[in-house]
């Protein structure tokens, strides 16, 4: 059955349920939809309950549906970790044997020294913090002397907060890359992150300007293989700052999810093959790392809402993949990802519906969309064509 474009849209954030390996993260009990659907009474999403999210996991509000409309399972993350990047990369089909560098005391002072030395300024800060928090404790400071906030989190980041007043968003972007020049090897994290903010003291709000500086892939992903074979391959969202813009032909940044949504129906006008790949970052931004359910929960319903538009411009030789990269518990004790089992949804008018059962890696994911594009198998993963019906007899 020939595919011509494939859609992918990762809720980023939505995880639907502990791993078996959470307790090692500090993340047992964790389980992002159902404990999110519970904390505000129940969810409605008719159509992601149409395409059997609610057979994944205990959803309130949400029911495991007896007659489908799409494929649906969930798949476990094979690589360590729990961080953004390395949930994309295996979605590509790059799985990792050692998770990104944290650095739960701060950055040592053979990378905060360089660094300092390459911006010309002091840093203030230099710990793991909530970025929320920490303008707060530390803008006024940052108004007065000019230095840039450092921060990290249990995830592999080195976050630069600066008030776009103090520190134009076109110089905070140059330390950020002279910061990600710099973290190489033993220090060498997922991602930097530039986090601008505005306000005054006591009302600091970060701006929807951020931008990530991950590493380079360290083989050729799945959007390689794509661009290799002249499939365009569109990234919305923070797609192409996951991938360092490498195999991205084509790049949309939104601010928000709407926007995202937006995008993607623009790129559906655009480009009639390939693949359109989006981030909808607003579930973990905004909601997850803000301990945020009931603003979780809406941008929950609001997704489902605009999904309609999505699904009324599919071409018959289309398929829609709804995925996460993680969880990010909005009602967890702490304030970062956490490990859990994603979403795997299916949709498309020549899907089967079926049960595609527990995914051992992301990885099939891409094997998946290699096969139905008529690539090569990749090094990882293994592909659910089958499952799908859309196999050539």
């Amino acid at each position: 059955m020939k595919i011509s474009r494939v859609l992918i849209i990762v809720l980023d954030g939505l995880g639907v349920g502990e791993l078996p390996d959470a307790s090692f993260y500090g993340d047992a009990g964790s389980n992002t939809l159902a404990n999110t659907a519970k904390a505000v009474g129940g969810l409605r999403l008719p159509l992601l309950e149409s395409f059997g999210l609610g057979c994944l996991t205990e959803v309130s509000g949400v029911a495991c549906t007896a007659q489908p409309v799409a494929a649906y399972g969930k798949m476990a993350e094979l690589s360590k970790g729990k961080d953004t990047t390395t949930g994309h990369w295996e979605m590509t089909g790059i799985i990792l044997d050692k998770p990104f560098p944290v650095f739960e005391e701060g950055f040592p002072p053979e990378v905060i020294e360089p660094f300092e030395a390459a911006i010309g300024r002091k840093v203030l800060g230099n710990v793991k913090a909530s970025g929320t928090e920490i303008i707060q404790q530390l803008g006024e400071e940052h108004l007065r002397t000019g230095y840039p906030i450092i921060y990290t989190s249990a995830d592999s980041v080195f976050q630069i907060a600066a008030h776009e007043d103090i520190v134009p968003l076109e110089l905070l972007y140059e330390w950020s890359a002279a910061a990600r020049s710099l973290l190489r090897e033993e220090h060498a994290v997922g991602r930097v992150i530039a986090r601008p903010f505005t306000g005054q003291a006591g009302d600091f709000r970060r701006t929807t300007n951020r931008k990530d500086y991950s590493l380079l892939p360290p083989r050729p992903t799945l959007l390689d293989i794509l661009t290799a074979n002249a499939f365009p391959v569109v990234g919305i969202g923070k797609i192409d700052d996951i991938f360092a813009g490498r195999g991205i032909a084509f790049s949309y940044h939104s601010k928000s999810n709407d926007e995202g949504m937006a995008k993607i129906s623009e790129a559906m006008d655009r480009f009639p093959q390939g693949l359109i790949f989006a981030n909808l970052v607003d579930f973990d931004m905004l909601y997850g790392h803000r301990n945020d359910a009931l603003g979780y929960a809406r941008a929950l319903e609001q997704f489902d809402f605009l999904l309609g538009n999505i699904l009324a411009k599919l071409q018959e030789s289309d398929i829609l993949f709804v995925v996460s990269d993680h969880g990010c518990d909005p009602i967890f004790p702490h304030t970062d990802h956490t490990r859990e089992y994603v979403p795997l949804l299916a949709y498309g008018p020549k899907v089967r519906p079926a049960n595609l059962g527990i995914r051992q890696t992301f990885a099939d994911l891409g094997a998946t969309v290699a096969a139905l594009l008529g690539l090569p198998p990749l090094e990882a993963g293994k592909d659910f064509t089958a499952e799908l019906g859309l196999v050539d007899k």
